[in-house]
């Protein structure tokens, strides 16, 4: 059974539920059940990060494929534009997880994995290259120059009519066109910022960042997110089960970063847990699998994806 939490909506409960509500109470002592089984994979946590320190020097970490084909993996830190812009950063160094980790400047539509979007990237081993999808879930293209590593300049430019042209530079004054400009259309809102990808699923990148500028009517704060990757935030993973007369008994897993856990994992719960806190195990009505603290209406969580599986009651000393 798939799931997604998130507990921060403001307005709404920071805790997310599944109910499974019986249509007639449940024995839970018949053939001497002893406890409740499920199994439940989530996925890690993100590595993606962005700091500045000291002022006007990011550092960037990044997992992900790659931003290539007709979906991205990568670490996006982002400012929103209106129209007409540019972005222009120095890539002080990027990490040679592979020798297409790719670290530049990008534009994109949308936060979604097969946006369009038009990127100028510095890689370890494979020079610099404008990198673009000019149709969403569609393929992607390069114009590709060997024999450049950082440090190195990149911009990116949107004019009017939608057209993207990308630079690079080794003193961020005398520039040189990569390739040749490309109609991309868009929005008028977009998204501009940095981007990061490991090109290894299993490595992180770092980068580092600095002389960061934009031109146009862009949001003054950064955000920043993994773009295709799922991650989970850390939420507290629990069970409660319910009588009809009663309020649920909560039964919490030991592992506060349970949601984290990337392979199918079994939690067993002895049943007695239940009853030594007031559940009549005899007359069992409503079972919910929960992230977050239940009852929490105030403090904003975390979201994510997880699975469940197999859930019964079972004896484990006579269970097959």
């Amino acid at each position: 059974m798939p799931y997604w939490y998130d507990n921060n909506k403001q307005g709404f409960a920071n805790y997310s539920e599944a109910v499974k509500t019986l249509s007639a109470p449940r024995d839970w002592t018949e053939e001497g059940v002893t406890e409740l089984s499920l199994w439940f994979r989530g996925y890690s946590a993100s590595v993606g990060s962005f700091v500045e320190g000291p002022v006007g020097t990011y550092t960037m970490t990044g997992s992900g494929t790659d931003i290539w084909d007709s979906a991205d993996e990568f670490h996006f830190a982002y400012k929103t534009l209106t129209g007409v812009g540019s972005i222009v950063a120095r890539v002080q160094s990027v990490d040679n997880t592979n020798n297409w980790a790719k670290a530049g400047v990008m534009i994109r539509e949308s936060l979604d994995p097969g946006s369009v979007h038009a990127t100028m990237v510095v890689t370890p081993a494979q020079g610099v290259s404008f990198q673009r999808r000019t149709f969403t879930d569609d393929v992607s293209s390069d114009t590709t120059t060997a024999g450049i590593e950082a440090p190195y300049w990149v911009k990116i430019e949107r004019d009017l009519a939608g057209n993207f042209t990308a630079y690079s530079s080794t003193n961020g004054t005398t520039w040189e066109m990569q390739g040749t400009p490309e109609n991309i259309q868009m929005g008028s809102n977009v998204y501009i910022g940095l981007a990061v990808t490991s090109h290894d699923a299993v490595l992180t990148c770092q980068t580092v960042f600095t002389n960061v500028t934009t031109t146009g009517t862009v949001s003054p704060q950064w955000a920043n997110q993994d773009i295709g990757i799922f991650s989970n935030d850390a939420e507290p993973l629990y069970v409660a089960v319910s009588n009809s007369a009663g309020n649920p008994v909560v039964v919490v897993h030991d592992d506060p970063a349970a949601a984290q856990i990337n392979t199918w994992t079994e939690w067993i719960i002895p049943l007695q847990t239940f009853a030594d806190q007031g559940i009549v195990l005899t007359n069992v009505d409503r079972i919910a699998i929960g992230l977050g603290t239940k009852g929490n209406m105030t403090i904003p969580g975390g979201s994510g994806k997880m699975y469940f599986d197999d859930i019964r009651i079972c004896n484990r000393a006579v269970s097959p």
